[in-house]
């Protein structure tokens, strides 16, 4: 809560629980599930302040909103450098440290940037499907 606070933003009631809520939940949400699973506790506040508040703090640096998938963006608090694992089916989301060791891919690739970009950040999806959906059975036919 110190980095909000350092920031310059208040830490709000309201704010405090849509924070607690993404740093404690590694699926990547949306606004609209993270006002789902706040409703029941704070019933007065609105979609309107859930996604204000996530759009400030994406602004402030203190999340980041991907837009990983089709459908809405989502929310990531983790803010180390990593990758995003994407399952086509069901469309879980989930992080993965970027690979470091001798043969494996690094992150961007090799790709280097045209004369007087300035690269903000590097990132890469790998795209499947997770253990769930990638095993045979009815439910998945």
């Amino acid at each position: 809560m110190g980095r909000i606070r350092s920031s310059g933003l208040k830490l709000t009631p309201q704010r405090l629980a849509i924070v607690r809520e993404l740093v404690g939940d590694p699926t990547h949400p949306t606004a609209q599930e993270l006002f789902e699973k706040l409703r029941p506790v704070l019933p007065g506040m609105s979609f309107a302040t859930v996604y204000n508040t996530l759009d400030t703090l994406a602004e402030k640096g203190l999340c980041c909103a991907l837009a990983l998938a089709p459908g809405p963006t989502r929310f990531d608090a983790n803010m180390s450098p990593h990758d995003h694992l994407v399952c086509d089916r069901c469309g879980l989301i989930r992080d993965v440290q970027r690979a470091s060791g001798p043969g494996e891919l690094a992150p961007g690739g090799g790709v280097v940037p045209e004369a007087g970009f300035r690269v903000r950040a590097v990132e890469q999806i790998y795209r499947g499907l997770c253990s769930a959906c990638a095993e045979p059975g009815p439910q998945h036919v």
